[in-house]
């Protein structure tokens, strides 16, 4: 099932479902919107399903991606993870600060959800000398998680595809203070279509996404870095943030940023990512950060090349 939604005038946008081709879309008789839905996804997943197979078979209205909000445009609960160990270790090197990785707890913050940016949207930022980057993620959305639920697969309501954009320069002096960040991470994006697990097929395995993430900066191929490669599952997240508290439903749950060990031969899914490289390959870092009119797209698309989540593109603009 893949669903979307479309503004209406309120905060909260109108659901819709999507085909599976994302060229046509009806709205969702099931729920006026996804976080409804969420709220109610055992009793309402079914219901939305029937609505997703009945457009398949034809009819409805022409999907526009470009007029599309985030998926879930505010959310209860932002939890970013950092489940790829290869990115985490450039980043130590890029920073200069050595991340205290306790054993068995993966690393994740708590990050600004009270809204997601739509995917074809400017994003506006305060100066060009914070650092801007993009950072290329896969997430979940989950249904109500209960606080100690270890078994949390069923919980995974929906995939969703983030750019986590992140303001470097700030965030370099904020991790220093030990106490998270503020203004360094502004808000993110998703891509236009969240999608159940099962809409990936064998690409869908251990609660990961076997895909790459392809990201082209001002048109040209950044990176194309596979999703396979998480040292824990996207579930392992789901029960490492509900250890000791209930995630409500819509609870938006992020990788980090994607990355592999073979990153000289696909590239990066972050500017820091590429500077870390640089540093450690001539002693200095060579890429600039983001300009203002600079544009990065993003998308994850099948093994036979046909469109998943839809893409993030979006242009840097002076708040």
């Amino acid at each position: 099932m893949r669903l979307a939604t479309l503004p209406d005038g309120s905060p909260d946008g109108r659901l819709h479902v999507v085909s599976r081709d994302n060229t046509r879309c009806i709205p969702a008789v099931a729920a006026p919107t996804l976080q409804r839905a969420l709220e109610g996804w055992d009793r309402l997943r079914a219901p939305l399903d029937a609505e997703y197979t009945r457009l398949n078979a034809g009819g409805g209205q022409p999907f526009d991606a470009a007029r599309a909000l985030a998926p879930l445009p505010r959310a209860w609960a932002w939890l970013d993870g950092s489940a790829f160990d290869n990115h985490g270790a450039l980043m130590d090197e890029a920073f200069g600060v050595k991340a205290e990785r306790i054993p068995g707890k993966p690393l994740m913050y708590q990050g600004m959800s009270d809204r997601f940016l739509p995917p074809y949207s400017d994003v506006p930022l305060p100066s060009e000398e914070d650092g801007i980057d993009f950072e290329g993620e896969f997430g979940l959305l989950t249904s109500a998680v209960p606080m100690g639920t270890t078994e949390t697969s069923a919980h995974i309501a929906l995939l969703v595809q983030i750019n986590d954009w992140s303001l470097r320069k700030l965030g370099a002096a904020e991790m220093k203070t030990r106490f998270g960040w503020i203004q360094a991470k502004p808000a993110c994006a998703m891509a236009p279509v969240a999608l159940t697990p099962d809409e990936l097929g064998p690409a869908w395995q251990d609660a990961r996404i076997h895909l790459p993430l392809r990201v082209d900066w001002n048109g040209t191929r950044f990176g194309a870095p596979e999703g396979g490669e998480m040292s824990v599952g996207l579930d392992r997240l789901i029960a490492h943030a509900a250890y000791s508290r209930d995630l409500p439903a819509g609870t938006v749950i992020g990788s980090g940023t994607v990355s592999n060990l073979s990153y000289r031969q696909v590239g990066s899914a972050c500017i820091a990512e590429r500077r870390a490289i640089e540093m450690l390959d001539h002693g200095a870092a060579r890429t600039p950060f983001m300009a203002f009119g600079d544009r990065v797209r993003m998308e994850c698309r099948a093994a036979d090349d046909s469109p998943l989540f839809g893409p993030i593109d979006q242009r840097v603009v002076r708040a």
